[in-house]
């Protein structure tokens, strides 16, 4: 059966942000004399939940506990939080969906506080019956409030997808027992993306030929 509803990842999916993830946590790492890194080690090892990310950074955290130093990476992210455009051809997609008659939301590990502006920035908020993101920025599981996602919608399952970034998105989509695509333009390999085992795009044009064949 079609699809009747798509969920986004946000950060990494339909924003293109990991350069100022990169520069935001490279910051904290010359501040704590850690090495720093490039986008190709980024997009190896960035992870959730993003605290065993910050190990392997090699933050240690019995010295500085990971609320101050997630805390600053947010300080520093926030401060440019509006410089980061949308990946190509995101509204074209968003469109295309929207022109098909299937609704549309935004399931994120950020804080929700900071979706809504960005939201209204970007002028896309009309494309969204719904914006949910966590009530804290430090990254935890967002599976709890896509379950609840879910059982709101009150569609049966294989009518919802879920498109994301990372691994996580996959093990999200996984636990909420819906199909997920993943997109390799963000914060996670192509490579590393391949070993789950479902569709993994380049970009949103590889993705809108292969969307289009299921909701038209």
């Amino acid at each position: 059966m079609a699809y009747k509803h798509i969920i986004w990842d946000w950060n990494g999916t339909l924003l293109n942000d990991n350069w100022l993830s990169i520069k935001s946590i490279n910051t904290l790492l010359a501040k704590y004399d850690l090495l720093e890194i490039g986008l190709k080690k980024y997009r190896e090892i960035f992870t959730f939940p993003v605290i065993e990310y910050y190990k392997k950074l090699g933050f240690d955290f019995s010295k500085d506990p990971f609320s101050k130093v997630g805390t600053e990476f947010i300080h520093e992210y926030t401060a440019r939080m509006y410089e980061p455009m949308l990946h190509s051809n995101s509204l074209e997609i968003l469109e295309m969906i929207r022109q098909n008659k299937l609704t549309q939301s935004i399931l994120s590990a950020s804080k929700l506080q900071l979706l809504e502006p960005l939201m209204d920035h970007h002028r896309i908020h009309s494309f969204f019956m719904r914006v949910i993101g966590l009530d804290n920025h430090y990254a935890h599981s967002k599976l709890t409030v896509g379950k609840e996602w879910i059982e709101e919608l009150g569609h049966d399952n294989h009518e919802v997808l879920f498109i994301g970034d990372t691994l996580h998105d996959f093990d999200v989509g996984q636990g909420m027992s819906i199909d997920t695509i993943l997109i390799s333009h963000g914060h996670t390999s192509h490579a590393r993306l391949m070993k789950a085992g479902v569709p993994v795009f380049r970009s949103f044009s590889e993705l809108g030929s292969w969307l289009s064949d299921k909701i038209t």
